[in-house]
């Protein structure tokens, strides 16, 4: 096979079945146990506090150390994407997680729990990178918003896992136990990776731009989604994955039955959002429009859903969970336009930097809102409305002013273009030098006497 030959062409020499049972799953099946990592502290959150004693604000930390240290690992993972390639470094990192999956279920105390979920994080920190990745080097650009919308879908089914299905798990073996098995299926997935997983490489690079993280951090175009994808994206995240539970349980007062249900509709619109969201990517592309369009949609909707959980009105709040649930989901939005950006090699870099912010914003608001909600006292062991009010509004006033700037750079672009236009307009010496008129009939005598020996 030509190394020149483009990814788009190597796909369709490859067999669909092939494709997807070798390259597509195993990469969906390290996901979804990254997910499952991510979201199963929200079911086990009660457990761990009762018996370690945990507060609100440690359990925040807790949890939100996953998304500290994957935020950091984002740019070295990206690089080692690029340089060595999806398969060897998602099926060694896969290992890792492993061993801090066995490590925090073996953990008696709060230090060796942070550390095991750091190591957790660590560990799970290409999960996604690498599977976009992967669909950058082997499917067609056109199909990509589709495909990423499959492989989020796919491995948000670990925040399916992390509802009823753990739950049973919980009650017959344990939290220790459930640890035990995560640490076994990630391991298998790391084996699987590195065994089936063919290698792939981008061939040599046609790009003019140097493949550098600074082409990155200095493109204008990034830096207008940016804070939208890290303020909603990163908030949905983050309260999905955590502050979900205590509030039903706060707030709605809902039984444990009924709440570890509703926590499974919410990941059940989590996971079915990837996929319509990939497929409104995809019929928004064939009729050549932008994703940012149906990003900003998204983003208005989830603002939407957290000021109805806000003022609390007087219904059901599954229906706003299932919005926040939703907006999770978006990235299959956000690494689309990356991939728009970027070239394929830059690619993985890129989607690093994305992802440091996005990562980080979910750190701050885990933590963040547990911080808020221990300044006021406990009520017959419940936290009041008003502090999820306060965590959750100030919040929302930062995703308002985010949705603010990323519908402003268009207008100021344009504003700008037209200034530029009407300066480049202006006469050499000044508006207040003589100018010379040339009148339409002289202009064409000038313009048939172009070629003339003077």
């Amino acid at each position: 096979m030509s190394a020149k030959t483009s990814p788009a062409k190597r796909a369709e020499s490859c067999p669909f079945w092939r494709l997807i049972a070798c390259v597509f799953l195993p990469f969906a099946a390290g996901y979804y146990l990254s997910y499952l990592f991510r979201t199963i502290n929200t079911l086990i959150a009660g457990r761990l506090a009762s018996d370690l004693g945990l507060g609100a604000a440690d359990v925040g930390l807790l949890t939100s150390i996953y998304f500290l240290v994957v935020m950091a690992a984002q740019i070295p993972v990206g690089m080692l994407l690029d340089r060595f390639g999806p398969r060897r470094v998602q099926s060694v990192l896969l290992a890792v997680a492993a061993g801090g999956a066995a490590l925090f279920g073996l953990s008696t105390g709060f230090l060796s729990l942070l550390f095991a979920r750091a190591i957790v994080g660590l560990g799970s920190a290409a999960a996604l990178m690498s599977g976009l990745k992967i669909i950058v080097l082997w499917f067609p650009r056109e199909r990509m918003a589709l495909i990423n919308g499959y492989m989020i879908m796919l491995g948000s089914l670990g925040a399916v896992t992390a509802t009823a299905p753990a739950e049973a798990l919980l009650d017959w073996i344990g939290w220790r136990g459930l640890f035990g098995v995560l640490a076994a299926a990630s391991a298998l997935a790391a084996i699987l990776i590195y065994l089936v997983v063919p290698e792939r490489t981008t061939g040599p690079q046609r790009s003019r731009t140097p493949a550098t993280l600074k082409t990155v951090y200095s493109d204008a175009r990034f830096w207008r989604m940016a804070p939208l994808s890290a303020t909603c994206i990163g908030s949905a995240w983050a309260l999905q994955s955590l502050w979900a539970a205590p509030w039903l349980s706060d707030v709605e007062r809902l039984d444990r039955t009924t709440l570890v249900n509703e926590l499974f509709v919410m990941a059940v619109a989590l996971s079915l959002g990837a996929v319509v969201l990939g497929v409104l990517a995809n019929w928004v592309r064939r009729r050549a429009k932008k994703i940012e369009a149906l990003f900003g949609l998204v983003a208005a909707m989830l603002i939407v859903a957290e000021l109805v959980l806000v003022l609390h009105p007087p219904w059901p709040s599954l229906l706003p969970w299932c919005v926040v649930s939703v907006a999770g989901s978006a990235t299959a939005l956000t690494y689309a336009m990356i991939a728009d950006y970027f070239p394929a090699e830059l690619v993985a870099r890129a989607n690093g930097g994305l992802n440091l912010l996005q990562f980080g914003w979910a750190f701050v608001v885990q933590y963040g809102t547990g911080l808020i909600l221990e300044q006021w006292p406990l009520v017959a062991g419940h936290y009041p409305l008003t502090a999820y009010q306060t965590a959750f509004g100030v919040n929302v006033l930062l995703q308002v002013a985010a949705l603010v700037w990323f519908a402003a750079v268009p207008w100021l672009e344009r504003r700008k273009r037209t200034v530029g236009t009407s300066v480049t307009r202006q006469p050499a010496g000044g508006w207040n030098s003589v100018e010379a008129v040339i009148r339409p009939a002289e202009l064409a005598i000038l313009e048939a006497d172009d070629h003339a020996e003077w």
